[in-house]
């Protein structure tokens, strides 16, 4: 069984969120449970960047940020997989140090503790001493830090494609089967 948590943090980048849930969406058959979990700032980020609400529309479970009982703020959900998408760097920070004061920064604790598997795609830059501190914290915790650093060798020609070679790595390093552009082939 294959569950998996998305949580949308208040950093720029929804489209890159957006394109991730478009493209799991897309797959079910990778998948057994998708759920969603959004800051109050993601939500406010997404309408101004994308210019709509549409993070509503997705036929998934959606929780709030305050709903400690939803079933990935306890190792005992089984979620396997959480990716972070953006990442704020004030996420990354509660997190690195502990600190569970919501349901996204709860859900990631858990998942570290149980050692299974948690993406977060920083947006942020340029990075100060204490970002990189903690990103350092999080990958020795077992955690994966995914810069949302766009490739070009696909020579991609709209802004959901430069965004594309982002989240398609996020689903690489997530293991599920997509199709890509593959160096070499």
């Amino acid at each position: 069984m294959r569950k998996l948590v998305i949580a949308i943090t208040g950093a720029s980048g929804s489209i890159y969120a957006k394109l991730l849930l478009d493209k799991l969406v897309a797959i079910p058959g990778q998948w057994d449970e998708l759920s969603l979990v959004m800051s109050a700032n993601a939500k406010e980020v997404w309408k101004t960047e994308l210019v709509n609400q549409d993070y509503s529309n997705y036929n998934i479970r959606q929780f709030e940020q305050t709903d400690f009982w939803a079933p990935f703020a306890s190792g005992s959900g089984l979620y396997k997989t959480m990716i972070i998408i953006p990442c704020s760097m004030g996420t990354l920070g509660r997190i690195a140090t502990g600190i569970s004061d919501n349901l996204i920064t709860r859900a990631a604790d858990v998942v570290l503790k149980e050692r299974r598997k948690l993406i977060c795609v920083v947006r942020d830059a340029p990075y100060n001493l204490i970002h990189i501190r903690n990103m350092e914290a999080l990958t020795l915790a077992g955690a994966i830090i995914c810069p949302a650093s766009p490739s070009f060798y696909s020579k991609p020609a709209t802004i959901e494609e430069v965004a594309s070679t982002v989240v398609d790595r996020v689903l690489d390093l997530a293991g599920f089967d997509i199709r890509t552009f593959r160096w070499g082939k």
